[in-house]
């Protein structure tokens, strides 16, 4: 894990947040903190004005849900892999259901993926599948790690306007950490540009310079190839 150093920013509800940087910048790190996977040895994080360790884990996770590059369904098929975590919060056939039925649709998942496990889909589709698992929750805060590396461009694209829709229409906050940077430049209404565990920008996207940012992470990754 990388050693975050004085990062302090604040998000909004609804806000669609794309966490930029080289690699080994912290990226992973910050989400990871931010879903409680690991704990800050200085400061504190809030949600709502309430600090972190005041939240019980449960109640935390049931408002935030992070989804890795490589999540797991564990030998289950797709439909019990949706299916369980809702089962998990005691919510019944009916509703389970109905919540299965929206998030199908919504995110335009075949009928003939719900009984295949991970062994039968491909890398892009276990990453589908992984994004409807944390959407299909209804978290007020949706962590991404690279939900488009493994989709194809047209797929990518439909995805970032589902995500749109989705934090538009019921104020869901979502952050992404995205090497595309072109994906993020169309999706994010905030960027947080990371680098060697630190914060440099916080900046709304309409006012960053993509240009110049891409031109920044090459060479801060190229420094540190030539350190290594």
């Amino acid at each position: 894990m990388i050693w975050l150093e004085n990062i302090s920013f604040t998000i909004n509800k609804g806000d669609r947040a794309a966490i930029v940087g080289p690699s080994g910048a912290g990226k992973t790190s910050l989400l990871r903190l931010i879903n409680r996977l690991a704990s800050p040895t200085s400061g504190a994080i809030y949600l709502e004005n309430t600090e972190y360790r005041q939240i019980p884990a449960i109640e935390l996770r049931r408002q935030i849900t992070l989804v890795m590059q490589e999540s797991k369904l564990l030998g289950m098929s797709v439909r019990e892999a949706l299916c369980y975590p809702l089962k998990l919060r005691g919510m019944n056939a009916t509703e389970i259901k109905q919540r299965m039925a929206r998030t199908i649709e919504l995110l335009h998942l075949p009928e003939a993926w719900l009984d295949r496990t991970e062994f039968q889909l491909s890398t892009g589709q276990k990453q589908l599948v992984a994004i409807a698992r944390g959407i299909i929750l209804q978290p007020k805060i949706l962590l991404l790690d690279e939900p488009t590396s493994a989709l194809d461009a047209g797929t990518a694209a439909r995805l970032l306007q589902v995500l749109t829709e989705l934090a538009t229409n019921s104020e869901t906050t979502i952050l992404t950490v995205n090497h595309q940077l072109e994906l993020a430049e169309q999706f994010s209404t905030r960027v947080l540009h990371l680098q060697g565990g630190k914060l440099l920008a916080d900046s709304p996207a309409h006012q960053i310079d993509w240009q110049q940012l891409r031109q920044n992470i090459v060479e801060a990754e190229a420094t540190a190839e030539q350190e290594w």
